[in-house]
Order: C-alpha cells, then sequence, then structure tokens
C-alpha cells in the first residue's frame, strides 16, 4: 500500500488499492472515476465504497448506475452523530470492514474528523476546485466556507482586481484537520477568459477536475505521487484586503456556496 508521508512516497505492493470515495452532492467526480476504472483508463485502483453525507445527494444514484454495488454505497450523515469523533468512527468502521486503501473527498462537504484523519494518516485526498497554497493559510482561494461557486466567483474577483494570473485550478491535495491545508498533490489550469462568469468558469474547469483526480490516483497506483509546495505566492503583500473582499463578495452573491 503506498503511503503519502513527509514530502515523498513508499513503494506500493503489487496489489489493487481500495477506493473510497467521498461525496455530498453530485458525485459527477466520483462518477468520472468510476468510469475511468470500468473502461480501463485508470488501473490499479478499485472503487470499494462510496458514503455520502446526505441522503438526497444525487452522487447516491450515479454510484449505483457507475456499478457500485448498493451494499457499499452508504449515507453517513454528521448530523446523526452526538460527536465529531462518534461521525468519524462510523466513517472508518466502514471503510476498516471493506479494506480501504485509500480515501478520495470529492465534493464533501463536513470537516473531516480527527480520527479518520489518523486512522488513515496521508492517505486521504481532497477535491478542491480553485488554487491553494498551503503554509499560507487565509492567502489562497480554501478555506472555510470557500466552495462551490463562491470559489469561482472569488477568484475571478481577485484576478480582474489585481490584474493578473488570469488563469484558476483544479487541485487535490492531502487532507488535514484544517480545511484546505494540506500538501498539494497535483494542481491542473484553466484559462480565465475575459467574458467569464462564475457560472462559466465552473463549467470549464469541472473537466479539468475530474482529469486531475484520475491522473492522481493513477500516480498512487504506480508510486510515482509526491507531495510538492508552490513556488510563487497567489496573493502578493498588500492584496490581503482584496482577497478578503472577493470572500465576501462571492459570499452575498452565492449564499448557499
Amino acid at each position: 500500500m503506498l503511503i503519502i508521508k513527509n514530502g515523498g512516497t513508499q513503494k506500493p505492493m503489487e496489489k489493487i488499492l481500495n477506493l473510497a470515495m467521498l461525496i455530498s452532492g453530485g458525485g459527477t467526480t466520483m462518477e468520472a472515476i468510476a468510469l475511468a476504472v470500468n473502461s480501463g483508463k485508470l488501473k490499479g485502483i478499485k472503487p470499494r465504497l462510496v458514503i455520502s453525507s446526505r441522503s438526497e445527494a444525487g452522487g447516491i444514484q450515479r454510484a449505483k448506475q457507475a456499478g457500485i454495488s448498493e451494499e457499499d454505497i452508504l449515507v453517513i450523515r454528521p448530523k446523526d452523530y452526538a460527536t465529531r469523533e462518534a461521525f468519524g468512527e462510523a466513517l472508518v468502521t466502514a471503510c476498516q470492514a471493506r479494506q480501504i486503501d485509500v480515501i478520495g473527498q470529492y465534493g464533501w462537504m463536513p470537516l473531516t474528523p480527527a480520527n479518520l484523519i489518523t486512522t488513515y494518516q496521508g492517505k486521504i485526498i481532497n477535491q478542491h476546485l480553485g488554487p491553494l497554497d498551503p503554509g499560507y493559510p487565509g492567502y489562497d482561494f480554501g478555506g472555510q466556507g470557500m466552495y462551490g461557486m463562491r470559489v469561482h466567483c472569488a477568484r475571478l474577483y481577485f484576478v480582474r482586481a489585481v490584474q493578473r494570473d488570469f488563469w484558476t485550478e483544479a487541485t487535490a491535495h492531502l487532507v488535514t484537520e484544517q480545511y484546505d491545508e494540506g500538501e498539494l498533490l497535483g494542481t491542473k489550469r484553466v484559462e480565465i477568459l475575459p467574458d467569464d462568469t462564475p457560472v462559466s468558469l465552473q463549467q470549464r474547469t469541472l473537466p479539468a477536475e475530474w482529469e486531475l483526480q484520475i491522473d492522481v490516483l493513477r500516480q498512487l497506483a504506480e508510486g510515482t505521487l509526491k507531495p510538492f509546495r508552490r513556488e510563487e505566492r497567489l496573493v502578493l503583500p498588500g492584496e490581503e484586503g482584496i482577497l478578503a473582499t472577493a470572500k465576501q463578495v462571492a459570499g452575498q452573491l452565492f449564499p448557499k456556496g
């Protein structure tokens, strides 16, 4: 089993990695990964479990259509547990029962419980739809409340205000106990066009998100995946106020994310 830890990789054993996919919404990335496995495009990975944090998530039906057995599609809701630790224990139990090797968070909204992170240290990958800068919390396009259309809106506002870096990024990163602060595993840039809106940018970024997550899993299975740090800052000194305004505007325009 490949362990991502301390900026490097350990050589994997010759085995198929069992993947658990955590979702909260439409599950389009989960579906894209399952279909890539089914078609032979993605080897060395077996989608073994899908967990939704919401019983009404559209991704549940997508998981069934993608060939995930119903007994391996679970709804585990944070609100059904008295504590975050109990919620995490339910997730750990479900994963261990299926001998999960790696966990992917694909549109997963809850803050990942600490006991799940501890049990699967260095083995939980998160999908984020905008640029992140681990090591500089608060100086990127992640963090609590930064999800969905808010990310695209904030990125558009920021680059147009500072007049540079007319691109956004699909991102894969390791999960820590804080939102969007784990080391980067991969990014895929998408150009920002002059007439882009948050909606059009979302539509063009989503396929890049699918491609990136599939590629990261492929590298994981091959034993070549390695965390890295960004060399250039996303937000320069003196631009903190612009970023704060961008996030505030995004929250006002997209109150439901």
